[in-house]
Order: C-alpha cells, then sequence, then structure tokens
C-alpha cells in the first residue's frame, strides 16, 4: 500500500467515522499479513468490531436514559428462595414478546420480595435487544405529571412517555394518589394501553387499588386498561432484605457463642 492510498484510507475511514476500523487497521493489517489471513477475513473482522463497538455504545446509551435505580439482572435472581415463581414465566417474559405484543405485566407482593429486581432484570433484557426503556418510582411520576399538569404541558409529558416502548412504574400503592395525581395516572395508562408495553410493581392486591386512587371507578378502569393484555406475578415469599438480616443475625450470634 503506497503512503497515498494509505493517508485516504484513514481520511475516508475518519469521515465516514468508522473509528473502532480506523484504530485497529494497522495493528490487523500486520497480523493479516502475517498469519496470510485473505481479504474478505480482514474486511470482516474489521467490520464485526466496528458493529461490536457500536452496539455497546448503543446499550450503554440506553442504560443511561433508562435511568435504573441499580443493576439487576435475571441470572442474579434467587428463584430457589422464591418458589412461589414459576421461573417458566419469567424465562417467557424474558423472551420480550409481550413488549411486541404491547402487554403488560404486574408484580404483586410484599415489599422485599424481588419485584424490582425482576422489574428492572427484565428492563434490562429490553435495553440489550434495543429496545427504550425507561424506569420511575410511582410517586416521583405522579409529582411530575401533577406539575405539568398544572403548568398546561401535561400532554407533552405524556407524549414523551409514549417514546418508551417500555416503561417501568415502581412501587404502586405505598402512598395514596390525590384526585389529581389519579387523574393523570389514568391518562398514561389510558394513553399506552394496546400500544406500549407497561411493567408495574405494587404491594397491593388489585382489591385494594381503589384504596391507592381514593376512587373506586377510576381504580377499576385502569385495572381494565392494564389486565386487559397483561401477566400478572404474584410473589408470596418471605424478604430477602429480612432474609439477610437473619443471615446476619445469626453470624452475629455465632460471634457471642
Amino acid at each position: 500500500m503506497n503512503n497515498f492510498s494509505y493517508e485516504r484510507l484513514h481520511s475516508n475511514l475518519q469521515y465516514l467515522k468508522l473509528n473502532t476500523i480506523e484504530e485497529l487497521l494497522d495493528n490487523y493489517l500486520e497480523i493479516a499479513a502475517r498469519d496470510s489471513k485473505t481479504t474478505m477475513e480482514v474486511l470482516d473482522y474489521l467490520f464485526e468490531q466496528e458493529k461490536k463497538r457500536r452496539e455497546a455504545a448503543a446499550i450503554e446509551r440506553r442504560m443511561k436514559t433508562a435511568a435504573f435505580p441499580v443493576k439487576k439482572t435475571l441470572e442474579e435472581f434467587d428463584f430457589e428462595f422464591q418458589l412461589s415463581i414459576d421461573k417458566k414465566v419469567i424465562k417467557d417474559l424474558a423472551t420480550l414478546r409481550f413488549v411486541h405484543n404491547a402487554e403488560n405485566v404486574v408484580l404483586l407482593g410484599p415489599p422485599g420480595v424481588g419485584k424490582s429486581h425482576l422489574a428492572i432484570a427484565l428492563g434490562i433484557e429490553a435495553v440489550k435487544a434495543g429496545i427504550s426503556v425507561y424506569f420511575t418510582n410511582t410517586g416521583n411520576l405522579i409529582e411530575r405529571l401533577k406539575l405539568a399538569n398544572r403548568e398546561g404541558t401535561l400532554e407533552k409529558k405524556l407524549r414523551n412517555l409514549m417514546k418508551y416502548k417500555m416503561l417501568i412504574v415502581d412501587e404502586i400503592g405505598y402512598l395514596p394518589f390525590d384526585e389529581e395525581g389519579a387523574h393523570c395516572l389514568f391518562q398514561l395508562i389510558s394513553r399506552r394501553y394496546e400500544k406500549c408495553s407497561t411493567i408495574l410493581t405494587s404491594n397491593k392486591s388489585y382489591g385494594e387499588w381503589g384504596e391507592i386512587f381514593q376512587d373506586q371507578v377510576i381504580a377499576a378502569a385502569v385495572l381494565d386498561r392494564i389486565l386487559h393484555h397483561s401477566t400478572t406475578i404474584n410473589i408470596k415469599g418471605e424478604s430477602y432484605r429480612l432474609k439477610e438480616r437473619k443471615k446476619q443475625g445469626i453470624k452475629m450470634g455465632n460471634m457471642y457463642q
């Protein structure tokens, strides 16, 4: 390769923003010459590395946008501890077919049983698959929707939340909604109905959602839209946090024996 071709190649790689190929090119050409690699093998390797680097960068961007409070994966979930969960159901959800079908997932159970863990883990699977995800705590979501409603920008806020193919709404039921908050959440659920997937976690059974919304009619309307196309996972096990505290208690107890 003469100097003109070499310089033009690097210039074109920069122009096309094939930064990974440019970074690897010189060293890999030496390796290719040493190992007698074909032109096809060289091109295949370089473009594969470019693709992998771009995919990793895209995943990183989607993870940042998703705003997960912590990173939790399905591999880390202790199904042996929570025997009330059908692992086959979770495995099926991990295929993300429910997202492509604009269906919902609701995780019910007392605090600490792994609802948020599973919701985040499914969200991470979606991020890796190229799906847009956003995680939010219910209290924060309601306050932002109410603020937008008062400022006359609720429509814009709802459109913004519709951009996400998967929306995770965590901890419904820990605090009741006032009338304005219930109205705003109803608007959001109605917009996403049969268009995008929503994962919700709650420490309250469906029969108690009237108390959360402080309005049986709105609660029924919300549940009607959520449950029409949905999977409910009711976790009845013990709290992971309580389990860890018990372990610590045993360890501390052994220290004084």
